[in-house]
């Protein structure tokens, strides 16, 4: 089948780009498809949607497909492949920038390049193994009713090849101590950022956000998709902490004007106004390996190796055996304190030992369950909150807290407060006296943080400061630190 490289040409300006554009001559002279030496090449192009051509010789052209993820790794996996213009056989060694405005605008390199073996070629089905320095293997691309897709035949080119899991858990730490001074050399310490905790899956250059509880964030926090496109082809997990920084610090109050933001477009708008920083501290999975049973030490590595840092993105500083130093240095920076992470501990879902956090205050998840309005300044708006840990029945109260609000925080409260008023306390057993008067009940539906010195005798919080609402928390998630 000849080649045809008219729309090619249509489509590029030889002036404007510098792909090759050969003259409308003779095509090279056709080789057989099925020699050892017919060529294909593969080409990540960072256009405005990240893809990889994959250009075959045929005919004297190179024939190609754009695919957005790129070629599957495993038989399991199908994906979207969509045929463009026959190529000319000079773009099999091309590389370069496509200038801004121009049709496929945005940085090609060549990802691979390689001899094929050609098992069908028809204009439904291709059938071609090809041998590459990076891809060996058995591809079969067939067109569908609504397009061209792509998939791997027989095993994976490599049989310890492990999938990319479509969800992941995170491992949680317990509140404690400094670990004794003769175990210091088995732990790392770094900071504890005030943000929120974020699983990243990245995939053929997309990368999805998934807070603690499993919510799908992505769309909050557009400025770090660019982090996918920076790891390529990769497929990975990372752990890490979604931060927002306000005079050099992480402030909880900034990220929250983030955290609840689901619309796109208004997202977008935020970017600029209220910027945040994904600080990257563990890697769970890569390049088709899970990592979760390695040790912490060897995870920490591996994530450094990478060497990931971009405008939005970088990996969090770990200080093995140098906790006192990084205690010493939170405490002057006024960060919120130290998490020390055992070096040989493995990556185990949900709340272990091996990671401790450390703070001069204690952080505490609670549950909304009325307020008290407010008098003087605060006259038309809480002033108070009413707290409760969930239990069986109902909530157990924990303490109020009335201040750490700022004047917007009042008002926007309340105003999520009222449409939830209920007649009943959801609270177990009796409220003291003082905090049940003039309350007003509310469904126990909105989560929040605070944070406090110590827990009292009686099992109320002592001096508790409002830190703001966890939107990427459900009531049932909270439970008792400390």
């Amino acid at each position: 089948m000849p080649g045809d490289l008219s729309e090619y040409r249509r489509k590029r300006d030889a002036a404007r780009t510098p792909e090759p554009i050969p003259d409308a001559a003779e095509l090279p002279p056709r080789r057989s498809e099925h020699s050892d030496d017919v060529i294909f090449v593969i080409q990540e192009h960072h256009a405005r949607q990240l893809h990889w051509d994959v250009r075959l010789e045929r005919g004297g052209v190179l024939v190609s497909f754009a695919v957005p993820k790129g070629l599957p790794t495993d038989p399991k996996t199908v994906r979207l492949a969509v045929h463009t213009e026959d190529h000319p056989m000079e773009y099999a060694t091309f590389e370069g920038v496509i200038p801004k405005g121009e049709y496929g605008a945005g940085k090609m390199t060549i990802w691979d390049r390689g001899t094929y073996e050609t098992l069908k070629w028809e204009d439904y089905e291709v059938d071609v193994i090809l041998h590459g320095e990076r891809v060996d293997g058995h591809f079969t691309f067939l067109k569908r009713s609504e397009g061209w897709i792509v998939r791997r035949r027989g095993a994976a080119q490599d049989p310890n090849w492990q999938p990319l899991p479509d969800e992941m858990k995170p491992m949680l730490a317990t509140v404690g101590s400094m670990p004794p001074a003769n175990q210091k050399d088995k732990w790392a310490y770094e900071f504890k950022w005030d943000g929120v905790r974020a699983l990243v899956r990245v995939e053929g250059g997309r990368l999805q956000i998934f807070s603690r509880a499993g919510n799908d964030v992505t769309a909050s926090y557009p400025e770090l998709a660019e982090l996918g496109k920076e790891l390529g082809s990769a497929q990975a997990w990372f752990d890490g902490e979604i931060v927002a920084f306000s005079g050099g610090k992480p402030s909880f109050a900034e990220l929250q004007k983030r955290m609840h933001v689901g619309n796109a477009a208004q997202a977008r708008k935020l970017v600029s106004q209220v910027p945040v920083s994904l600080l990257l501290f563990d890697l769970l999975h890569f390049e088709g390996r899970s990592l979760l049973k390695l040790p912490f030490a060897d995870r920490r590595a591996l994530l450094e190796k990478l060497g990931l840092r971009g405008s939005h993105w970088y990996t969090a500083p770990s200080y093995p055996g140098a906790g006192d130093a990084v205690i010493a240095a939170s405490r002057e920076q006024g960060l919120e304190g130290v998490i020390a992470k055992r070096l040989d501990s493995r990556y185990i879902p949900g709340r272990s030992p091996a990671w401790i956090k450390i703070t001069d205050v204690q952080p505490q998840e609670v549950v909304i369950g009325g307020w008290r309005p407010g008098e003087g300044r605060r006259e038309g708006v809480l002033g108070a909150l009413l707290l409760g840990i969930p239990e069986e029945g109902g909530l157990r109260f924990v303490g109020s807290v009335g201040t750490g609000f700022s004047d917007a925080d009042l008002e926007s409260l309340t105003e999520r407060l009222r449409p939830l008023a209920r007649k009943t306390s959801p609270f177990n057993g009796k409220l003291p006296p003082e905090r049940a008067r003039g309350a007003k009940w509310v469904e126990p539906e909105l989560v929040g943080e605070v944070v406090f010195r110590i827990w009292t005798p009686d099992g109320r919080m002592r001096a508790p400061v409002w830190r703001g609402l966890r939107p990427d928390k459900s009531p049932g998630e909270v439970e008792l630190n400390g």
